[in-house]
């Protein structure tokens, strides 16, 4: 595989971008309300408000670009897809202090997040206190095609196996393609885990073990990944977000239940949206900034646990504006919904025939205020289930950003017990 440059990449906005923002901002035009609506019926025009003023009269981008610069450095590099030709692909790279004695790790994204949503694990997962003993690592987290500061497709088609093949590529462009062996004395991984936002892999290779965690978009990639790659590349997978598909249980008193068939029943218009006429709600997310904040909004806070985990204003425009600023225009990032439904290719994914399925570990921890709840035993039907923690008390959607040190924390365990088993 011929191997492009790597470019160092600087969020760099230009002061044109941040006046039309402004001016456009200053031109809003907010909805009415119902009385006493709440939730009701979708982001409460007192947030709308709140957050609209910040994001005109506080928020500063500039600290903040400047902020995403010193603590994820940053790069491009253009990676070939079959059938789709070069894709300039953006991605952070972290490196630990353990120099080879670190574990190189690669974080993937779903929707509506982006590669800030590995910020918060970043610190932890490079530079662990000494007192912990336990392994550092080399962190990636790419954006993925179409979201953030990487190139769009321009061809339809563009599903699961292209997103595993640039994950895959990426890896290998950035010299972890020893495959296939583990030797462990001490201070020497010759093995490659590959990290990934909604589904967990490892993978072996030379320079160190490299893992993935993954939810949302990123179980499907990643489950791929173990699918195509198994065996010769991929030794392990996690995630926080397991689709087992089929239908849920029925039991209303059970909070998992009642949990899962609210999002499927009360908060699942997006995807019908995004999977049928993306284009359509495109033109309101590419022109207006509200209409965007809306959009992402009302994800982060109700897919959240939001009880116990409280956004700050500036967290909130600092993940829309990633989105508003996107190389590609936010509405992109909405296109791998109706790619996937219109290949059928996430239900192949999700309930493939048995002999199909990955069979290297699978670890999952599971979160009480996720949006899809299964029960252990749907979930084991996805793969070969080995590790798993459904005791957790916190968390939501995201919880590389809403409980970083609890996510951590199982990952380094089933890390640890895969390394341990390979030794």
């Amino acid at each position: 595989m011929s191997l492009s440059p790597e470019t160092p990449y600087t969020i760099s906005i230009p002061d044109s971008e941040l006046s039309i923002l402004q001016q456009k901002l200053a031109l809003t035009r907010l909805p009415d309300e119902i009385e006493d609506a709440g939730w009701d019926y979708g982001v409460p025009l007192s947030d709308a408000r709140r957050l609209l003023a910040r994001w005109k009269d506080g928020f500063d981008w500039r600290k903040v670009e400047k902020e995403l610069n010193e603590e994820m450095p940053q790069f491009t590099r253009d990676i070939e897809v079959e059938g789709f030709g070069v894709l300039n692909v953006h991605y952070a790279h972290k490196k630990s202090s353990k120099g080879k004695d670190a574990i190189p790790l690669l974080f993937v994204h779903g929707w509506p997040g982006s590669f800030i949503e590995a910020r918060k694990i970043i610190p932890l997962l490079t530079e662990p206190e000494p007192s912990l003993n336990v392994p550092s690592f080399h962190v990636v987290a790419l954006s993925l095609p179409g979201f953030g500061f990487s190139d769009a497709p321009k061809k339809k088609g563009f599903i699961m196996f292209q997103y595993a093949e640039v994950c895959n590529k990426l890896m290998l462009s950035l010299g972890y393609d020893r495959y296939g062996w583990f030797f462990h004395p001490l201070h020497f991984y010759p093995v490659l885990l590959l990290v990934l936002t909604e589904g967990l892999i490892l993978h072996m290779g030379f320079v160190g073990i490299s893992v993935t965690q993954a939810g949302d978009w990123g179980f499907y990639i990643t489950r791929t990944i173990a699918q195509f790659y198994g065996g010769k590349h991929c030794i392990a997978w996690h995630t926080n977000y397991p689709d087992a598909g089929g239908n849920p249980p029925t039991s209303p008193e059970n909070p998992d239940t009642a949990r899962t068939h609210w999002f499927l029943n009360k908060s699942f218009g997006y995807n019908v949206e995004q999977s049928t006429q993306p284009q359509t709600i495109g033109y309101s997310q590419a022109d207006s900034p509200i209409g965007l904040l809306a959009w992402i909004y009302e994800k982060l806070f109700q897919w959240s646990d939001h009880a116990n985990y409280i956004w700050s204003d500036d967290e909130i425009l600092t993940w829309i504006s990633i989105y508003w600023f996107s190389k590609s225009g936010p509405a992109a990032s909405a296109r791998i919904y109706y790619e996937v439904q219109r290949s059928g290719d996430r239900e192949a994914t999700r309930v493939c025939p048995r002999n199909s399925r990955p069979n290297v570990p699978l670890g999952w921890s599971k979160f009480p205020r996720d949006i899809l709840l299964y029960p252990l035993e749907l979930v084991r039907t996805i793969g070969n289930l080995t590790f798993y923690n459904c005791e957790h008390k916190e968390g939501g959607h995201f919880p590389a950003t809403e409980v970083p040190e609890v996510l951590v924390k199982d990952l380094r365990v089933f890390f640890g017990k895969v390394v341990a088993e390979e030794a």
